[in-house]
């Protein structure tokens, strides 16, 4: 019954398409360029309303965001990276060899983004990992900040230095 009326729906389709000078190839490709466009807008919907979600959850009025960067990793291959921020510890990071190799190459990674107050923030980092002599090795950088009315961008970097034949572990932070 339901193939019937199915089946019905769809005759009568191509007979009012004829009538209409329509062909059925032309229905399909106008619905083709009906659905395109559906998509187009779909995804044009979908990045505005992440960025509105990015506006409400993390406005630039409370916002800390925090990168890692590596130079080029002869002194220190990183293993993980361990966060806290005014001594309660927000995330923690273990890398996969590809990841390693995205920072070894120039990449820089978002680790976290949160919301804070304004005033005095401490941001400490500890680092693990091992030496260019394959030792075990635990590094920590600490950095005091002033939260203002602005977002704040701090970017971990993790520097080789040829002289000393270790790693520096500096905090830049972004004007924006």
């Amino acid at each position: 019954m339901l193939l019937t009326t199915l089946l019905w729906i769809v005759l009568s389709k191509v007979v009012l398409a004829q009538q209409n000078g329509d062909s059925v190839a032309t229905q399909q490709t106008q619905v083709q360029q009906e659905l395109q466009a559906l998509k187009k807008d779909v995804v044009a919907l979908n990045r505005a309303l992440f960025v509105l979600e990015e506006d409400l959850l993390f406005p630039a009025s409370t916002q800390v965001a925090v990168f890692v960067s590596l130079d080029i990793g002869r002194f220190f291959k990183l293993d993980s990276v361990e966060l806290k921020l005014n001594d309660s510890e927000v995330v923690g990071f273990l890398y996969t060899d590809l990841q390693r190799r995205a920072l070894e190459q120039g990449g820089i990674q978002k680790i976290y983004t949160g919301n804070i107050k304004m005033g005095t923030h401490q941001i400490t980092a500890l680092f693990t990992g091992k030496d260019n002599q394959q030792r075990d090795v635990k590094r920590a950088v600490h950095y005091s900040f002033e939260k203002t009315e602005d977002a704040v961008m701090l970017e971990i970097k993790i520097q080789d230095d040829s002289a000393t034949h270790k790693s520096n572990f500096v905090v830049e932070e972004w004007i924006l």
